[in-house]
């Protein structure tokens, strides 16, 4: 092993810093070309950048699902194991991460559509919503229940729980397995991610149908799990090879650009953490601050985009340059928002949800 004590989860890692604030840019930008009206007008000016950040600039998620498999595994079960004695505690708390900065996004996106309404008349602005509606994306079941988002990207927050509760539920079950001595939980637990890996890689990836499910997205979320307990062994390349020659093997079946974005970035973070980089380069400030509000930005730079737009569509002219500005701007507002949603919401939310659990230890403690 390369270090065989448990890793600090708190530790801020670097690389995976710039990695998020690459890639959430890219989702900002992707929302602002997909859609406009901004990018409409200014799409004369750079049609094949525009084109691009439109169609192609949304493979940047998969870094986030493989990102979120890498370190949802080097907490839960870095050595194969997982270490929580109540799974179920673990997904509550996991649920309560996710929602309660995602609640607060959604209801300003609410407000903000309301806003958007009264300035344009435009199919990126969401329709006024339901109770029910309101409820399902609560519960993070929006997409599985039919209803229309209330936001682009919300689905990705539903996503990512449904894969964290499938990890820790075959976590727990290779555990439970080998109750006995334990020994083979490590084996049970990478046979059982290989299998539904494999399964989403060669069945599910490849039928859109399922993309309103973790198992679609679980091939990507895999190789991040893969590549945390590979390059937490000494031969690190002996079991990253089987690892990637599975994906790449899977590429030849069938072509997919995201599952190709996430094999690269596996490899990125295998590089990284076995050249002993992971933890501390980039040393920016700028980049640690970006990849930590990555979530706030995440969550909240739709609402912000779409007010802008809005105010561009009602009181700006149809100049190409103009709503060019229209776009940096929102771009960087977003960013903004961001840094003050995560200062004022998820933060705070993240220190009240601390303090809830040690108050809850301490009841329990005799």
């Amino acid at each position: 092993m390369v270090d065989p004590r448990m890793p600090d989860v708190h530790t801020r890692l670097a690389f995976i810093d710039a990695l998020k604030a690459v890639a959430f840019q890219l989702i900002v930008l992707h929302h602002l070309a997909f859609y406009g009206p901004m990018s409409d007008h200014a799409y004369p000016l750079a049609p094949a950048l525009i084109s691009w950040l439109s169609q192609d600039a949304r493979m940047a998620v998969q870094a986030f699902l493989v990102i979120a498999g890498f370190l949802a595994v080097r907490n839960l079960a870095p050595a194969g194991t997982l270490l929580a004695a109540r799974p179920l505690l673990l997904i509550q708390k996991r649920y309560l991460k996710l929602v309660t900065p995602y609640l607060a996004a959604v209801l300003i996106a609410i407000v903000c559509a309301a806003i958007a309404r009264q300035l344009m008349v435009h199919d990126s602005v969401p329709d006024w919503p339901t109770l029910p509606q309101v409820a399902a994306h609560a519960l993070l079941l929006q997409s599985v229940l039919g209803y229309d988002g209330l936001s682009a990207g919300v689905w990705y927050v539903a996503i990512d729980f449904q894969l964290f509760t499938l990890l820790v539920g075959m976590l727990w079950l290779a555990r439970s397995i080998d109750r006995s001595t334990g020994a083979w939980a490590p084996v049970c637990s990478a046979l059982l991610v290989v299998i539904l890996a494999s399964a989403s890689l060669y069945y599910f990836n490849r039928d859109g149908d399922w993309d309103i499910w973790g198992v679609y997205f679980f091939a990507a979320y895999a190789l991040g799990i893969g590549t945390y307990w590979a390059t937490n062994r000494e031969h690190a390349f002996a079991w990253l090879l089987p690892i990637f020659a599975m994906v790449a093997s899977g590429l030849l079946l069938d072509y997919r650009p995201r599952i190709a974005v996430a094999l690269v970035v596996a490899m990125l973070l295998a590089v990284a953490r076995r050249c002993r980089f992971l933890e501390g380069w980039p040393k920016s400030r700028l980049i640690a601050d970006l990849g930590r509000i990555s979530y706030s930005v995440f969550l909240i730079h739709f609402p912000i985009c779409l007010v802008i737009s809005g105010v561009f569509a009602r009181f700006a002219t149809d100049d190409p340059w103009v709503n060019l500005t229209g776009m940096g701007v929102a771009w960087l507002a977003s960013i903004a928002g961001g840094a003050l949603f995560y200062r004022f919401v998820e933060s705070p939310a993240q220190r009240g949800l601390l303090r809830m659990r040690m108050a809850s230890r301490l009841r329990q403690t005799p």
